[in-house]
């Protein structure tokens, strides 16, 4: 793998530098870091943001799946009660034979 930004040495970071102040001047250089690093925060709050929303979704997806299983199996118990009643009814005298 290629890792251009690797390449960037001492000599190289120098230069970099140099150029910077020749462009903006050496009082913008503080203003400047001061913006990225306000970038930089706004964007690591962005990227919590967007991660808590996914987990309460994903979160809210579960206990909804939760409940819908919890309705699903009280009323299949509900049915059942209701057939086992159903035939108890049909055949009154069966269930007390000794």
């Amino acid at each position: 793998m290629y890792l251009p930004l690797a390449e960037l040495d001492g000599p190289i970071v120098w230069a970099i530098i140099i150029v910077a102040v020749l462009l903006f001047g050496g009082s913008k250089i503080p203003e400047l870091a001061r913006g990225l690093g306000k970038a930089k925060r706004e964007f690591k709050k962005a990227s919590e943001d967007v991660s808590d929303e996914v987990k309460n979704v994903v979160d809210e997806d579960d206990r909804r799946q939760a409940r819908l299983k919890a309705l699903e199996e009280e009323e299949r118990a509900k049915i059942r009660a209701r057939l086992e009643q159903e035939e108890r009814n049909k055949h009154p005298g069966e269930g007390h034979k000794n």
